[in-house]
C-alpha cells in the first residue's frame, strides 16, 4: 500500500472518516435511546439534537484523548498506512456487524483491537504500548460500573428531592430536563469518540511525514472528525435504540434524566484525563443503575447478558479481522 504514499494517505484519510461516521451511525442509539423511548422527542428531532451537540464538542476540550490513540496504544515508529487500514477495516466490520444485531459495542475498542491485531502481526508484543492499552482496557470494567453507580446515586437522589411532587407535574418536569440532559451526554460522546479518529489520522500524516517532526493534532483533522461523527449520529442506528431504549429496562423521563448525566459525567471525566472510552458500555450501565432503583429484575439481565459478551469479544475479535487484514496486505504487496 505504501508504494503510493500520497494516494494511499488519502485513501486511509476516507477510511478514516467512514468510520467515524459509521462511528456515529452506531452509536447514536447511546445518545437518543433514553429521550426517544421515554417520548420526549420523536426519533427525528433526537438525532438533530444530538448531532448539533456532537459537533458542538469541538468548542469544550483538547484532543488528550486522540494523543491517546495515535501514540498509546501501539509504537508509532512502525505504524505503516497498511497496519492502520488494516486496523480501521477490523472496526468498521465488526461495527456493522453488531449493528445488524442490534448489539451496542463499542467503536472505541474496536478500533484499539484493530490496532493491536495489526500491530502484532507487524511487530509482535514489543510494538504494543502497554501502559496506554492497560489504562484503556481498566476502563472495560470501570465505565460501565461507574455509569451504574452514578445513575443508581442520580435515580435515588432524583427521587427522593421530587417526592412531593404529582407523578404528572414530575413528568413534565423531567421532560424538559432530559433535552438539557441529552445534549450533555451528546457533548460528552462527541468529546471521546470523535477524537479517535483524529488520532488515527494523525498518526497517518505523521508517519507519512506531513506533521513534521512532532506529533499533534490539526485543526482541520478536528473539524472533520466532529463533522462526520455528528453526521453519522444524524442518521440514526435504529436497531439499537430500541435495544439501549426498551429492551435493558423501560425508562421514564425520571430515568433517562438520571442516567444520561450519570453516564456523562464518566465521559467527560476519561476525556479530560486522555482515556478513551466507551460511551456505549458508560450508558448502558448507567441505564441499569436507574432501573435497579425500581428492583432487580426491572433490569433484563438477560439482554445485559448478552451486550456484555458483545463487550468481551469486541476487542479480540477486531485484532482477529485486523490481523488477518494486514496479514493479506502484506502478503500480496510486500
Amino acid at each position: 500500500m505504501d508504494s503510493f504514499p500520497l494516494v494511499s494517505v488519502i485513501i486511509i484519510i476516507f477510511i478514516a472518516l467512514v468510520f467515524d461516521f459509521i462511528n456515529g451511525f452506531h452509536d447514536s442509539a447511546n445518545s437518543i435511546a433514553t429521550i426517544v423511548s421515554t417520548r420526549v422527542l420523536s426519533p427525528k428531532y433526537a438525532v438533530l439534537w444530538a448531532a448539533f451537540f456532537n459537533f458542538a464538542a469541538i468548542f469544550f476540550i483538547g484532543v488528550q484523548v486522540a494523543k491517546t490513540i495515535g501514540t498509546g496504544i501501539v509504537n508509532p515508529a512502525i505504524v505503516d498506512n497498511a497496519l492502520i487500514f488494516s486496523a480501521l477495516s477490523g472496526a468498521i466490520i465488526w461495527n456493522l456487524i453488531t449493528w445488524w444485531l442490534g448489539l451496542p459495542s463499542s467503536s472505541s475498542h474496536a478500533l484499539i483491537g484493530g490496532l493491536i491485531g495489526a500491530g502484532l502481526v507487524k511487530g509482535g508484543m514489543k510494538v504494543l504500548v502497554w501502559k496506554g492499552i492497560i489504562k484503556t482496557a481498566s476502563f472495560i470494567i470501570l465505565s460501565p460500573f461507574i455509569g451504574l453507580m452514578l445513575g443508581l446515586f442520580l435515580m435515588i437522589l432524583t427521587l427522593n428531592a421530587s417526592r412531593f411532587a404529582t407523578v404528572a407535574s414530575a413528568d413534565r418536569m423531567f421532560r424538559k430536563f432530559q433535552l438539557l440532559s441529552a445534549a450533555t451526554f451528546s457533548l460528552g460522546h462527541g468529546m471521546n469518540d470523535a477524537q479517535k479518529t483524529m488520532g488515527i489520522i494523525a498518526v497517518v500524516l505523521f508517519t507519512n511525514g506531513y506533521l513534521g517532526p512532532a506529533f499533534y493534532i490539526p485543526f482541520w483533522v478536528e473539524f472533520t472528525c466532529y463533522l462526520f461523527i455528528a453526521l453519522g449520529t444524524m442518521t440514526g442506528g435504529w436497531r439499537i435504540v430500541k435495544t439501549m431504549g426498551t429492551k435493558i429496562t423501560k425508562l421514564q423521563p425520571i430515568g433517562g434524566f438520571c442516567a444520561e448525566p450519570a453516564a456523562a459525567i464518566s465521559i467527560i471525566g476519561a476525556s479530560v484525563a486522555g482515556i478513551p472510552v466507551s460511551t456505549t458500555h458508560t450508558i448502558t450501565g448507567a441505564i441499569m443503575g436507574v432501573g435497579s432503583t425500581k428492583r432487580l429484575s426491572a433490569v433484563r439481565w438477560g439482554v445485559a447478558g448478552n451486550i456484555i459478551w458483545a463487550w468481551i469479544l469486541t476487542i479480540p475479535i477486531s485484532g482477529i479481522l485486523s490481523a488477518g487484514i494486514y496479514f493479506s496486505l502484506t502478503a500480496v504487496f510486500v
